[in-house]
């Protein structure tokens, strides 16, 4: 009885307890924190785990792997049994004299022998089959990662650019309001107080235009993540940031050349081929199939040894043989083919790279605070009746096209940097 009651008492603690304990960490990061925020690799290692895309490519690993089995299966023996000279329509006859003395009865097993290592051959091949299997769904992770870097710099150049379309959406509201009590009193015309409130109409559609482009990029981002892996109201962490590069072309080349699963996958297509020429080489070899028979006739129990095989006169798979020899040239072509590719995709990505470099400097050099100031001089000016204001609305569209210009060369950066990543096999950069 004091252990059942001990039982009840420790149920309803753990009832309890149940009850009371906190909801997930999740929930209330949602709840209290506000959307959940994610940063470019929290968005790579969910993509490589959840994209289903890939979750499909990489069950061909998986494919590739039951073909080994399959490869390394012997012959299965076969049972052979027949019963001969009954009398079928003589069924008077059907003694069990007739059955000792006269019937005849037969029970063997047959077994085909493979020659030439063919099943070691057959192995052989379909494990580097499955090498190069395993470095296609590498590459396509290496591609994968790519798109979802290129989505999530879309998304922190839209929220950039929607933050900048607020600012300068509420500093022109703020000047219209100004230039209303301006009116107002008599300081400008209605003329120019109108043109300044039609000119908030591109302020507006500046933020309208970038709220969208955030929505559309944070949907594609998803997509990619795995649609149940981030909640609907998630959003990214970091803003856009100035990475230089510190590497010789020579060097990345010679980085890529080791690291690239496309070019390993290349590689192993050679090694691949020749197994599979050895393999045809092995099925050119003739198999013998062995028998053995147990007999019994005419109140006699016999056994019997058979052999056949083929004659190779005709068939000795020479087609077979010729077209694995020419698919370990092919292999061999697109393996050059291959390190050719990786060569130029990393000279393309440094070279854009350092193009968008020297943007980013020229805009750093003092660009920036020049439109800024223009901006802040040519609003001074224009408020204490000492410029025109076309000159200010004019100042304002260059400050705004300097900063806009400016956040799209820092995502056109980071976007070619990623290329380079893409394109040299590895996220790992100097």
């Amino acid at each position: 009885m004091r252990l059942q009651a001990l039982c009840l008492l420790l149920s309803i603690v753990v009832v309890s307890v149940g009850l009371t304990a906190p909801p997930p960490v999740f929930a209330q990061a949602s709840s209290t924190q506000g959307p959940v925020k994610i940063t470019l690799d929290d968005a790579i290692q969910m993509a490589l785990a959840h994209n289903h895309t890939l979750l499909a490519a990489r069950t061909t690993i998986q494919q590739s792997e039951a073909e080994e089995t399959t490869a390394n299966l012997r012959p299965n023996p076969v049972l052979i049994g027949d019963a001969q000279f009954l009398p079928v329509f003589n069924w008077d006859q059907f003694t069990s004299d007739y059955i000792s003395s006269t019937a005849q009865f037969d029970l063997g097993v047959s077994y085909l022998f493979e020659r030439g290592k063919k099943r070691q051959h057959r192995l052989q091949a379909a494990k580097d089959q499955t090498a190069v299997t395993r470095s296609t769904v590498a590459d396509n992770e290496r591609t994968l990662t790519f798109q979802v870097a290129g989505l999530f710099i879309s998304v922190q150049l839209a929220e950039s650019t929607l933050d900048l379309a607020r600012q300068d959406l509420k500093s022109f509201q703020d000047t219209v309001s100004i230039n209303q009590e301006r009116y107002r009193a008599g300081d400008i015309s209605k003329d120019d107080f109108l043109k300044i409130e039609l000119q908030l109409l591109q302020f507006q559609m500046d933020e309208t235009q970038a709220r969208l482009a955030r929505v559309q990029a944070l949907s594609d981002l998803r997509q990619l993540l795995g649609y149940d892996s981030v909640p609907a109201d998630y959003d990214v962490a970091g803003d856009l940031d100035y990475q230089p590069l510190h590497a010789s072309l020579e060097d990345l080349q010679t980085k890529a050349l080791a690291s690239r699963p496309d070019l390993h996958a290349a590689q192993q297509g050679v090694t691949a081929a020749t197994s599979q020429y050895q393999l045809q080489k092995a099925i050119g070899k003739v198999d013998v199939t062995g028998q053995i028979n147990y007999t019994h006739i005419n109140d006699l129990s016999t056994a019997s040894l058979f052999g056949n095989f083929q004659i190779p006169i005709f068939n000795r798979n020479q087609g077979e043989i010729a077209r694995a020899r020419f698919a370990i040239t092919q292999a061999q072509e697109q393996e050059k083919a291959t390190s050719n590719q990786v060569m130029t995709d990393v000279r393309d990505a440094y070279q854009g790279l350092e193009s968008n470099d020297e943007v980013i400097r020229l805009y750093r050099s003092g660009y920036l605070d020049q439109a800024q100031e223009d901006r802040d001089i040519s609003q001074y000016a224009y408020q204490r009746g000492a410029a025109s204001l076309l000159d200010f609305l004019d100042a304002e569209r260059s400050y705004r096209a300097a900063q806009l210009g400016y956040r799209q060369a820092l995502a056109s950066y980071t976007t070619v940097l990623e290329q380079l990543r893409e394109a040299v096999g590895t996220r790992n950069l100097p």
